[in-house]
C-alpha cells in the first residue's frame, strides 16, 4: 500500500480532429478545429501496474474528490478524465462526451500501456459509463436527439475491462425530472406558479407526510412538464432551420430545478438520507438560486442530456444492453444526491450476469467524514478486481 504523500500527480492532453458537423462555438472545440481534453493520471512514483481506473464526468473533473484519492492511497492508478465541458455543461452533449470517454481509454491502453482499464461511474459518471459501455459493445447511435450526426458506430469505442456503477444516479434527464419543479406554469415567468404543487411554500394545501395519491400527481406534472420543455426545443430548432439565417441555436434558462417531495418526507423511498436536505444545500434555497442542474442550457442540450423521452443516455435502458461485461455497483444508503430508488433500478435492468452489488449504510454521497465508509468501499473494489482478474 502507497500513502497519499507517495502518489503523483500526472498532467495529461488528449487531442483529436473535431469532425462533427455542428460544434459548440465555446472552449477548444469549435475554433481550433481539434478537441483538446485534460486529465490526470494519479500513482506512485514507482508504482507499476497493469491495470488503470478511469473516473469520467460529463462536466464535472474528479481528481481532487475523495473517491479517486483513496484508490491512489490504495495503491492503485488512477485516470480522471476530463470531457470537452468541463465545469460547463451549458451545451454538452452526451454523445460526444461518450466520444471524448473512448479516446482516453484508447490513450490509457495504446500511449500509458495500460492492459485493463476499468470504468469508475461516480455519481453523474455512473451513467455515463453505462451509457459507453452499452455504445461500446453494441453501437447503434449515429445522431443526436436534435438530429446532429454523432456517429457512435463508427467511433470505434472499445469496451472497458469492467464497469463500477458507484453513488450513482439513473441520468442526468432522470433525475433532473424527479427534482423539476411541476408548480412552475410559465417557464419565462417563474412567479407564475399552481400553487397546489408549491410544496416549498407555506400556503401550499399539501404537507408532509404526502398522500400516495398526490405524489403520483406530484411526479406526473413533473414529467409533464419535462416534456413541455422538450416540445418547445424541438418546435424551436425546426423553426430555426426554417428560418435558414446564421441563428442555429438558442439559449435558455430553466427554472426552479430542486423540487422533490422526498427532501422533506422520509417516508417516501425510505434510506439513511438526511430530511430538509439536499447535496447542494437547503433545497428550498437551491430552487431558486442561480446554480442547479440545467439552470443555463440551449436546445441541442436539453434534448441529449435533459430530456426525459429523448436522452440517448438514461441509465436503465443501457444497462439492459450490457451483457457481456462484469459491473460492481455500489450503493450508498445515506445519499444526498442519489434517490432511494435508482441503485434497485439500475440492478435489475442490468442485463449482465457477472454483477455484484454492495450497500453501505449510512454512506452518504462525498463520504464527507466518513473514512471507516469510504474504506469499506475501496477493499471491495480491489476485492472485486482481483476476484475478476483485473487487478494482479
Amino acid at each position: 500500500m502507497t500513502t497519499k504523500a507517495e502518489w503523483q500527480r500526472i498532467p495529461l492532453i488528449v487531442s483529436f480532429p473535431e469532425t462533427a458537423k455542428y460544434t459548440e462555438t465555446y472552449g477548444f472545440a469549435g475554433n481550433s478545429g481539434k478537441v483538446n481534453l485534460e486529465g490526470q493520471l494519479l500513482r506512485g512514483a514507482d508504482s507499476l501496474s497493469k491495470t488503470v481506473y478511469v473516473f469520467m464526468h460529463p462536466t464535472s473533473t474528479l481528481q481532487l474528490l475523495p473517491m479517486p484519492t483513496a484508490l491512489a492511497d490504495a495503491g492503485l492508478h488512477v485516470l480522471c478524465a476530463a470531457s470537452r465541458y468541463p465545469k460547463n455543461d451549458t451545451a454538452l452533449i452526451m454523445e460526444k462526451v461518450a466520444i471524448d470517454l473512448g479516446k482516453w481509454l484508447d490513450y490509457a491502453r495504446s500511449e500509458l500501456g495500460y492492459e485493463k482499464v476499468v470504468l469508475v461511474g461516480w455519481s453523474g459518471g455512473g451513467s455515463l459509463s453505462l451509457f459507453y459501455q452499452a455504445q461500446a459493445e453494441n453501437p447503434t447511435i449515429t445522431q443526436t436527439p436534435a438530429g446532429d450526426e454523432v456517429n457512435l458506430v463508427e467511433a470505434g469505442l472499445k469496451p472497458a475491462d469492467g464497469v463500477i456503477f458507484i453513488a450513482a444516479h439513473l441520468s442526468r434527464a432522470e433525475t433532473l425530472t424527479e427534482w423539476l419543479d411541476p408548480s412552475v406554469l410559465d417557464e419565462l415567468n417563474p412567479d407564475i406558479r399552481d400553487p397546489e404543487f408549491d410544496i416549498y411554500s407555506p400556503d401550499c394545501p399539501h404537507q408532509p407526510p404526502y398522500s400516495k395519491e398526490f405524489v403520483e400527481r406530484f411526479r406526473a406534472a413533473q414529467v409533464a412538464r419535462n416534456r413541455k420543455i422538450t416540445q418547445w426545443a424541438l418546435d424551436m430548432l425546426a423553426e430555426l432551420k426554417r428560418r435558414g439565417s446564421f441563428e442555429q441555436e438558442r439559449a435558455f434558462v430553466v427554472h426552479r430545478t430542486m423540487c422533490d417531495v422526498r427532501w422533506f418526507d422520509g417516508t417516501i423511498d425510505p434510506n439513511d438520507r438526511p430530511i430538509g436536505k439536499s447535496y447542494m444545500g437547503d433545497p428550498r434555497t437551491v430552487n431558486v438560486g442561480p446554480v442547479g442542474l440545467a439552470r443555463f442550457t440551449t436546445l441541442r442540450s436539453w434534448l441529449s442530456q435533459w430530456s426525459y423521452d429523448l436522452s440517448n443516455a438514461k441509465g436503465p435502458m443501457n444497462a439492459a444492453l450490457i451483457r457481456r461485461s462484469p459491473v460492481l455497483q455500489i450503493e450508498n444508503k445515506a445519499d444526498e444526491a442519489v434517490p432511494a430508488t435508482h441503485n434497485p433500478t439500475i440492478r435489475a435492468a442490468l442485463a449482465t450476469e457477472n454483477k455484484e452489488y454492495m450497500s453501505i449504510p449510512h454512506a452518504t454521497h462525498y463520504y464527507l467524514g466518513q473514512p471507516e465508509l469510504l474504506k469499506a468501499c475501496i477493499d471491495r473494489v480491489i476485492d472485486w478486481s482481483r476476484r475478476q482478474g483485473l487487478l494482479a
